[in-house]
């Protein structure tokens, strides 16, 4: 049971730290692009391990919710790259960002039968 509340907090706290991170890409002055950019880099890989540690530890199956939140790990991952070479689509990037978090969240707490 340990297994299951220590990879949920990893992946949450990853979540958070990636998810604040990109945020942080889109106003960052140009000298912390490295920085920021290996950041969310290694949260988004942390995200991508302790999910599917979680998904092994719950007994989860490849179902539709999953597939979904792979995409939006996906995208929510690019988001901060994309936001340091197209600083003129920021508008457009955040509000990407806020849908692909809160469909993520959707997917992660309802489980949809897909």
């Amino acid at each position: 049971m340990f297994g299951i509340f220590f990879y949920k907090f990893i992946h949450i706290t990853a979540l958070a730290i990636l998810t604040g991170y990109t945020f942080y890409a889109f106003a960052a002055p140009a000298g912390t692009r490295k920085t920021v950019l290996m950041i969310t880099g290694i949260m988004a890989l942390v995200m991508f391990v302790s999910g599917f540690a979680l998904m092994h530890k719950m007994g989860y199956q490849w179902h539709g919710w999953v597939w979904v939140k792979l995409i939006c790990w996906l995208g929510l991952a690019t988001i901060s790259g994309m936001a340091w070479r197209r600083r003129q689509l920021a508008p457009r990037l955040k509000l990407a960002a806020i849908g692909i978090l809160a469909i993520g969240i959707h997917m992660a707490v309802y489980k949809p039968a897909m």
